[in-house]
């Protein structure tokens, strides 16, 4: 009579993972499969059957996007906050000793190299989306996550290297302005004007120069990350700061150039 071996629940679970492609991690990798609004994540990659408590790729993205939305939400509110101030200053005055009326906003005018800078801030957010999706593509991806190298760090490298690149361009422009600024002796105390001009622009300056460290610690985990995983969130949480900072620049470019 033959025998029939059943196997254990080791020897199941052992052949599930193999089945699955499943490391043991009970995770897989995260692909630009099915949900393009995000880079990746799609719903049909069976991320949902997992052990339960297990957290994959996709609560882990979600997680640190979230909290870099509660972060930069804050930073928003405060560049609003000069906004309504930049609008109140605007049409506020006084009266002098003869009972005139009197209001002290001059309009700053804006260097020619600001709209330069402009272009160049976003050209480097056209940059670094590559990055985030040279990260995310399914192909590059599943080589990597089948032991080929690191497809997707070599391929978003130079791009974030030229993000890096525009961002420090860009700085070198915002000091160009200013110093055109101070040879018309434009300072920041010379008027209201000139006080929000420099206010806003340094502002942004120096989250911009925080964007610049954020992508080169991208940089570092690109290089020395052992995990496909982490590499894929530095790079798409720097994406997505180095965006908003973009973003952020065309509003108060056009508030200084056509709201004075």
């Amino acid at each position: 009579m033959p025998v029939t071996i059943t196997p254990t629940g080791t020897e199941r679970e052992h052949g599930r993972r193999v089945e699955d492609h499943d490391h043991g991690s009970g995770r897989r990798p995260p692909i630009d499969k099915g949900d393009k609004r995000t880079g990746g994540n799609g719903d049909g990659d069976n991320w949902s059957n997992r052990p339960q408590g297990r957290r994959g790729p996709r609560e882990r993205l979600r997680t640190y996007r979230l909290g870099l939305f509660f972060a930069l939400a804050s930073d928003l509110m405060f560049f609003v906050a000069i906004v309504s101030t930049f609008f109140v200053a605007q049409n506020s005055g006084r009266f002098n000793a003869y009972n005139h009326y009197i209001n002290e906003w001059l309009p700053t005018t804006i260097p020619p190299v600001l709209w330069l800078n402009t272009a160049v801030l976003l050209i480097s957010s056209l940059t670094v989306e590559i990055a985030r999706r040279r990260m995310f593509h399914e192909q590059f991806v599943m080589e990597e996550w089948f032991g080929l190298g690191r497809p997707t760090s070599r391929r978003a490298v130079p791009f974030l290297l030229a993000t890096v690149f525009f961002g420090l361009l860009f700085l070198a422009g915002q000091a160009l302005a200013w110093k055109q600024l101070a040879v018309q002796h434009v300072f920041f105390a010379s008027n209201p004007s000139s006080h929000f001009f420099y206010l806003i622009t340094y502002t942004h300056a120096i989250h911009l120069f925080l964007g610049i460290g954020v992508l080169l610690i991208a940089l570092y985990g690109l290089f020395f990350s052992r995990q496909l995983e982490t590499r894929q969130i530095l790079v798409d949480c720097s994406a997505w700061y180095w965006h908003t900072m973009g973003v952020l620049w065309v509003f108060l470019f056009a508030l200084l150039a056509f709201f004075q």
